[in-house]
C-alpha cells in the first residue's frame, strides 16, 4: 500500500512539473515581446535571404503594389476635384 502511495505522489509530481514547463512555454510565447520578435523575423525572412542578401523579386513586388496604391490615389482625388 505505501508503494502506491509513493508511486502516486511522484506521478502527481512528474504530472506538475510537466504542467508547470508547459505554462512557462505557453507564456513565453504568448509575450508580446516574442510574438513582435516573431513578426519582425517573418518580414526581414520576406526580404533578406539566409546569406544576408536582399530578394530583389519580393522588394519590387512591394514597391510595384506601393506606387500601384499611390497612382489610383492620385487619380481618384483628381476625378473628385473635377
Amino acid at each position: 500500500m505505501s508503494d502506491q502511495v509513493s508511486s502516486l505522489e511522484r506521478d502527481i509530481e512528474e504530472t506538475r512539473e510537466r504542467l508547470a514547463a508547459t505554462i512557462d512555454q505557453l507564456v513565453h510565447r504568448a509575450s508580446p515581446k516574442t510574438i513582435a520578435q516573431r513578426q519582425v523575423a517573418q518580414v526581414k525572412a520576406y526580404f533578406v535571404d539566409e546569406q544576408g542578401q536582399p530578394r530583389q523579386d519580393n522588394i519590387l513586388k512591394v514597391v510595384g503594389g506601393t506606387a500601384a496604391v499611390v497612382a489610383v490615389l492620385v487619380l481618384v482625388r483628381r476625378v473628385v476635384r473635377d
